[in-house]
């Protein structure tokens, strides 16, 4: 027979140590969500997002009714969210409170983190984009050239780079990605000259880049809206074709300057997995001649968008005035 301290003995320690699984998990990043949201609330001016501060104002901040008001949602739902009670939080919402609360890339990557959601805009910054990356984008003019993830999200491109499919500028910073815009934008599309083997060479680098990111949230979301928008390309992800990235000869039909043929090279920023390089390097010397024009072209275009945006800022400030 055991004695009472022995079966005591028996019993298996309780491991205070071990991390908080399932609820506890969820619980403890709804608690934190809410604190997040909440210092980002109280430490955002009134005239931040263009509100009158009043009399009778008595905190710096936003009040919680102000931010529901900015994003489009209810207040009493924004102040269960702040309150960290258990309610399904949407990408959109998200997304529009991250616009009213001012956050920048890691503070909105955190937001969506800790909902437990995928961004639904692709990655727009990276540590690889430093100012001297930048200038030397501008620098390589007229040679088109952009950096890009192994996702093919566009992280940032040169002015010619800019023009020389589509105008990227008028592209949605959600659509900022090399294999949405070959398989669902027209212009994209018609730019490329042998558009069939692009479209099939691509989904056969986009499977094997994938094999390293098979449980990653933004991969698989990607890859289901191609599934979803495109039967050309769930034809060519079918066929279950790998290919690995090595420079190759293009030929693209510009609307501003005709076609131009060019040499694509792929200059990696780090590990072969992370960002890298790309550039168009022209084949002739008439395609030289027209991407030099093509960046004249997209230089006249900057500089009146700058206007524009001068302008609207300009009328901006006028009308809060009055």
């Amino acid at each position: 027979m055991t004695t009472m301290a022995q079966e005591k003995a028996q019993e298996p320690a309780l491991d205070v140590t071990a991390p908080p699984q399932g609820a506890a998990v969820s619980a403890i990043r709804r608690h934190e969500l809410a604190a997040f949201l909440r210092h980002r609330r109280e430490h955002i001016t009134p005239e931040q997002v263009g509100l009158p501060r009043g009399s009778r104002r008595r905190t710096p901040g936003l009040r919680r009714e102000e931010v529901a008001h900015l994003s489009a949602v209810g207040v009493t739902w924004y102040t269960w969210l702040e309150q960290a009670r258990d309610i399904q939080v949407s990408v959109q919402v998200l997304d529009a409170l991250a616009r009213t609360l001012l956050l920048d890339p890691s503070e909105r990557a955190h937001v969506f983190q800790l909902a437990g959601a995928v961004d639904p805009t692709p990655a727009t910054s990276c540590a690889s984009i430093t100012p001297s990356l930048r200038a030397v984008l501008d620098q390589l003019e007229p040679i088109p050239a952009s950096v890009q993830n192994s996702r093919y999200d566009i992280l940032a491109y040169n002015r010619t780079y800019g023009l020389l499919l589509c105008d990227l500028e008028e592209v949605p910073a959600e659509d900022r990605n090399c294999m949405i815009l070959s398989y669902t934008n027209p212009e994209w599309q018609s730019s490329i000259v042998h558009l069939a083997d692009a479209q099939r060479t691509m989904a056969a680098r986009f499977r094997a880049s994938m094999a390293g990111h098979l449980a990653e949230p933004t991969w698989k979301t990607l890859l289901k809206r191609l599934r979803a928008e495109s039967e050309d390309f769930r034809e060519a992800w079918e066929r279950h074709e790998i290919v690995e990235h090595r420079g190759k000869r293009k030929e693209f039909r510009n609307r501003y300057v005709g076609r131009v043929t060019v040499d694509h090279t792929d200059l990696w920023l780090g590990p072969q997995v992370g960002p890298r390089m790309v550039t168009y390097l022209p084949a002739d010397e008439e395609s030289r001649r027209r991407l030099e024009r093509l960046h004249e072209i997209a230089v006249e275009k900057a500089e009146q968008r700058a206007g524009r945006t001068a302008e609207e800022r300009a009328g901006g400030k006028a009308a809060a005035v009055r």
